[in-house]
C-alpha cells in the first residue's frame, strides 16, 4: 500500500507528522518515524530529513521549504576563480595546499582584497568544495565543453581481475585475448590489428586479422575463434585496451555463457601466455610493417589462419610449471616441451571425439605444402611494405602457388643468404658520404652574416631577395632551399656558442653573498628582460663570434 500513496498525500501526511514529531521526546520519535516509514515506504532516514526540512503551515497555506544556508557566497567564489587562475588552473586538491601561498602573495601585491572573516573561509575552504564551486567556471574556461566522463573505466571496474597465478591448472577452453597492431612505425590512421587467442591448458593459439579495433569485429573474431578451436570456449581474460572493455564486447561474451576477467594495468606477466605468441607466431609471420586495407587482411589469412595447423601439431612449446622463492632468488620450473596436439591428447577433459579428430588431421599434415603457401603470401605482403617505402622490387601477383617439390628443393639452400622472410625488416645499407661541392653562397657569408648582426629573425626568403636585387643574373626563387641550409647552420652555431658561453659564465661566477637567496630581499629595479635578450642575439652576430669557414658551412652534421 505504501508504494500506491501519491506525492501529494505524501507531503500531507508529513505536514500532519511534523509538528507531533518536533514537540515529541527523544523516546517517542522512533515510533513516530516508523509509522511515517511504514506510510509513505521511505528510508528512515529519508523520512527523518523531511521532517526536519518542513515547517507546519496553517490550512490552505503552501508548505514552505527550508533552504540550507550558504557558507561561500559570491565573494569567496570570485576569490577562489582568481586563485585558481594564478595557480595555472590545478586541481582542487592541489589549490587547496597552494592558497597559504598564493593568498599571502596576491594581497601584498594589492591583486585580492579580502575581509578577515572571508580570508578565513577561504583558507578553511575544501578540495571538494573548490572544485563543486568552480564548476560552472571550469566549463567556460574550457569554451563551453564539459569534460566527458570515464565510460569504459566503469565497464573495466565491473569485470574481475585475474593474475597469472590464479589460473590454477584450468580445463581447455579459457584463453588469453590480445590485440597485436601492425601500425609500422606510425600508429596514425586505420590499419589491420591481429587478434590472438592462446588457450592457457594446451597452448592452441588462433590468430585473426581485424581491419580496425573495433569492439563489433572483436565479437566476430571471437565467434569466428569459437568454431576453429576443437573445444568450446569457457571463459576469456582480456586486457585492459578500450576495444575489449566497453559495453559490445563484454555484454555478449556473458550472454555467450564465457566467464570475463581481465589483467593488471601495466603487468605483462599477467597475459603471459599470449604475451609468448606475439613475438613467436605473430611477429614472426607478419614483422613489423604497416598492413592496411581489405585486400591487405584476406592475404594475411593463410599465414595466420591457414597455417594454424603447423602451429598446433608441429612446434613444441615449453610453458611454467611454477615458481619457488629460496630468499631473494626466485626458481623457475617448466613442463618439458611438447605440442599443443600433444597437451590435447594427453589432457583428461578433452573428448575422446575431439582426440580422434586431432589424431586424423595429423595424419593428413602436410608441412612443406603449409610451408611453401605461407611463404609465397609473406613475398607478396614484404612487397606491399616495400611499394610503400618506395623500395618495391618488381610487380609480384598476389597468392603464388608454388609446387611442394620445388619448394622442397629449395629448403636448406637459402639460410646462407639471409632471413628468408620477405615480411621482416630490411637491414638498413651504410650511410655513403657526399663530397661537398663548392657553393655560389660561400662568397656572401660575410654580407648575409651582417644582415642577421642588424636583423637577427630575418628569414631566408628575405635573404634571397636581398641577394636577387644585387645579383640578379645569379640568384632567384630556386635558391631559398640552400639559404634556408645555411641560415639554419649559423643558427645552431650561434645556439651552440650562446650555451657554452652561458655555461663558462655559470662556472666563473663568485659564491653568492650570505642572505635571502628567495629575491624577497631584494629592494633594487626590475631588471630588463626581452630588450636585454635582443641586445644580446645581435652582439653575438656582430661581434662575429662564430668562427664558420666556407668550406664547412653547408657540410651535413654528423
Amino acid at each position: 500500500m505504501a508504494g500506491k500513496i501519491s506525492m501529494g498525500a505524501r507531503r500531507e501526511v508529513v505536514s500532519a507528522v511534523t509538528e507531533r514529531y518536533r514537540s515529541a521526546k527523544r523516546a517517542e520519535k522512533g515510533p513516530i518515524l516508523d509509522e511515517l516509514c511504514a506510510t509513505t515506504g521511505w528510508h528512515r532516514k529519508h523520512a527523518v530529513r523531511a521532517l526536519r526540512r518542513r515547517e507546519a503551515v496553517g490550512p490552505g497555506e503552501v508548505e514552505a521549504t527550508r533552504e540550507r544556508r550558504r557558507r561561500y557566497g559570491a565573494m569567496i567564489k570570485d576569490a577562489l576563480t582568481a586563485l585558481w587562475e594564478a595557480s595555472d588552473r590545478v586541481c582542487g586538491k592541489r589549490l587547496k595546499v597552494m592558497i597559504p601561498i598564493l593568498l599571502p602573495a596576491l594581497e601584498q601585491h594589492g591583486r585580492l582584497q579580502l575581509g578577515q572573516s572571508d580570508r578565513d573561509r577561504v583558507l578553511a575552504i575544501s578540495a571538494a568544495t573548490i572544485d563543486r564551486l568552480l564548476v560552472d567556471v571550469k566549463i567556460a574556461a574550457s569554451g563551453g565543453r564539459r569534460r566527458r566522463a570515464g565510460f569504459y573505466s566503469a565497464i573495466r571496474r565491473e569485470v574481475p581481475i585475474r593474475t597469472f597465478n590464479d589460473w590454477n591448472s584450468p580445463v581447455p577452453g579459457f584463453c588469453e585475448v590480445y590485440m597485436v597492431a601492425h601500425g609500422g612505425t606510425s600508429v596514425a590512421g586505420s590499419f589491420i590489428q591481429t587478434l590472438t587467442m592462446v588457450d592457457v591448458a594446451t597452448g592452441w593459439t588462433e590468430c585473426l586479422p581485424l581491419l580496425t579495433r573495433e569492439g563489433s569485429l572483436v565479437v566476430e573474431a571471437i565467434n569466428r575463434a569459437q568454431s576453429l578451436f576443437p573445444w568450446l570456449l569457457r571463459g576469456v581474460d582480456f586486457d585492459n585496451d578500450s576495444a575489449f572493455m566497453n559495453d559490445v564486447v563484454v555484454p555478449w561474451c556473458r550472454e555467450q555463457k564465457l566467464e570475463v576477467t581481465r589483467s593488471r594495468a601495466y603487468k605483462k606477466n599477467d597475459q603471459a601466455f599470449v604475451e609468448q605468441k606475439n613475438g613467436a607466431v605473430v611477429r614472426r609471420l607478419m614483422g613489423y610493417g604497416r598492413f592496411d586495407g581489405v585486400e591487405t587482411a584476406r592475404m594475411m589469412g593463410p599465414p595466420l589462419c591457414g597455417g594454424r595447423a603447423l602451429r598446433q601439431l608441429l612446434p613444441a612449446v615449453v610453458q611454467a610449471e611454477g615458481e619457488a622463492s629460496r630468499g631473494a632468488k626466485v626458481i623457475k620450473r617448466y613442463h618439458l616441451p611438447s605440442t599443443p596436439y600433444e597437451r590435447a591428447l594427453a589432457h583428461p577433459k578433452v573428448t575422446a571425439a575431439v582426440k580422434k579428430r586431432l589424431r586424423d588431421q595429423y595424419r593428413s599434415l602436410d608441412p612443406v605444402a603449409l610451408l611453401a603457401e605461407i611463404r609465397a603470401t609473406q613475398e607478396e605482403l614484404g612487397n606491399r611494405v616495400d611499394r610503400r617505402a618506395g623500395q618495391a622490387r618488381g610487380p609480384q601477383p598476389a597468392h603464388i602457388s608454388i609446387p611442394p617439390a620445388t619448394f622442397a628443393k629449395t629448403l636448406g639452400k637459402t639460410a646462407t643468404a639471409g632471413e628468408p622472410r620477405a615480411t621482416h625488416r630490411r637491414t638498413r645499407r651504410p650511410y655513403k658520404t657526399r663530397v661537398r661541392m663548392p657553393s655560389k653562397l660561400d662568397r656572401h657569408i660575410a654580407a648575409i652574416e651582417a644582415w642577421l648582426a642588424e636583423q637577427p629573425q630575418l628569414t631566408a626568403i628575405a635573404i634571397v631577395g636581398r641577394l636577387r636585387e644585387k645579383y640578379p643574373e645569379e640568384f632567384g626563387k630556386r635558391q631559398h632551399s640552400i639559404v634556408q641550409r645555411l641560415l639554419r647552420t649559423l643558427r645552431r652555431r650561434a645556439a651552440e656558442w650562446l650555451v657554452a658561453q652561458c655555461t663558462l659564465d655559470d662556472a666563473t661566477t663568485a659564491a653568492p653573498l650570505p642572505g635571502v637567496v628567495d629575491g624577497s630581499g631584494y629592494v633594487g629595479p626590475d631588471p630588463p628582460t626581452a630588450p636585454l635578450v635582443e641586445q644580446a642575439r645581435k652582439a653575438i652576430w656582430r661581434d662575429r663570434l662564430i668562427d664558420i669557414g666556407s668550406s664547412s658551412v653547408m657540410a651535413p652534421s654528423r
